[in-house]
């Protein structure tokens, strides 16, 4: 990317982190955009400029995040699908960059928050717009590297979907065990067994 396109990705970063980081700390309703964008360093006026509402901009690190499952599919050597899928989703689950520069201070209480948070219905529409979003693109990655066609073959929508399925199950049991268990073995896990054509256990 060029310095503007780095200077667009750092805001939206910074507007999405400050979102979610309020609203974990405070709750969804004593949160406003205003407060964001002052945590961001930017005006309202800017927070508008890339997200429609809290609820966006909270869910956008996910939806980025998922986004990246595609293109890291893609990218992938030529290897048995699965080992594919599953080398691009933990890819994706790794500390990364932004993570390390908005440390938690307190990892329970963090964890309590989120629980809070992602049980608010306001979000779950937009959890939804944007496991959908996710979904199309992962399915035409899956296209790309099978051979099927969008259009006409169910397999790439059915891979796309068991992806998302099992990447928000795991996600979800990482919030509701006590200690978490690490997200990483349970994505390893649900990949696995999905892979396996879940047996039953």
């Amino acid at each position: 990317m060029g310095l503007r396109e780095r200077k667009k990705a750092a805001t939206r970063t910074a507007l999405s982190w400050a979102a979610l980081r309020l609203v974990v700390e405070r709750g969804l309703d004593n949160v406003k955009v205003e407060d964001i964008a002052e945590a961001a360093g930017v005006s309202p006026r800017t927070f508008n400029n890339y997200f429609s509402s809290k609820g966006e901009a909270i869910v956008s690190r996910h939806l980025d995040r998922c986004l990246r499952i595609a293109r890291a599919l893609r990218e992938r050597p030529a290897e048995p699908l699965w080992d594919a899928i599953t080398h691009s989703v933990l890819s994706q689950f790794e500390p990364d960059t932004a993570a390390a520069a908005h440390p938690v201070p307190d990892a329970a209480q963090w964890m309590a928050g989120v629980r809070v948070m992602v049980a608010e219905p306001a979000l779950r529409s937009e959890l939804l717009r944007a496991g959908a979003i996710a979904e199309a693109e992962i399915a035409e990655a899956v296209a790309d590297r099978t051979g099927t066609d969008l259009k006409q073959d169910l397999y790439p929508h059915l891979v796309a979907s068991a992806v998302m399925a099992a990447t928000n199950a795991a996600m979800a049991h990482h919030l509701r065990t006590d200690p978490p268990v690490p997200v990483g073995r349970l994505l390893a896990d649900a990949l696995a067994q999905t892979a396996a054509g879940l047996p039953i256990p």
